[in-house]
């Protein structure tokens, strides 16, 4: 059977966007230790976070979907989103971001999508640095967050416990 090759379109995220992007995120939340979330969500419960990610300002929300071969249905493959760094006023110029992806869309480039069109978007904002947090190991994101300019600066040695085990989380930055 033939693969039908398709756009990739990165856009800001939508309300109608909620119960593929919670799938998403349960994803990683009930196999990997890539978020130390350990029950999964509901679309409602979802909906906070959601809403916390406008089209406009800091805290955005991109998400990746491709065209069905017939043209009739977009399908998410990936998400990526700027939030508060931290809730103290002075904090209010870093982000944190972070790039989920459907568990079959990974290897197609599309991360590197979703964070060229989310710096691009917050290009204009008043931020100055942008953090990522990368449970270890986990060469990909790795990989993605060093070609955008990261750097690593220290690393939380077994700061969550999940499936059984300690994790380390290395934090990079990037300024902005």
């Amino acid at each position: 059977m033939p693969s039908e090759r398709t756009e990739v379109q990165v856009r800001p995220g939508a309300e109608s966007d909620l119960g593929a992007l919670t799938d998403i995120y349960n994803h990683y939340v009930r196999e990997t230790p890539i978020t130390f979330d350990t029950a999964v969500f509901t679309p409602e419960e979802r909906r906070p976070w959601l809403l916390s990610h406008p089209e406009d300002g800091p805290y955005r929300l991109m998400v990746a979907t491709d065209t069905d071969p017939t043209g009739t249905s977009q399908r998410i493959l990936g998400y990526a989103t700027s939030s508060p760094f931290r809730a103290k006023p002075a904090y209010a110029t870093s982000v944190e971001v972070t790039v989920y992806l459907a568990p079959d869309a990974g290897g197609r480039g599309i991360g590197t999508l979703l964070y060229k069109g989310l710096f691009e978007a917050l290009a204009d904002e008043d931020l100055h640095r942008a953090y990522a947090g990368i449970a270890q190991p986990n060469e990909a994101s790795t990989r993605l967050h060093e070609r955008f300019g990261f750097r690593h600066v220290g690393t939380y040695r077994e700061v969550g416990r999940k499936f059984g085990r300690y994790w380390d989380v290395a934090w990079y930055e990037k300024p902005l």
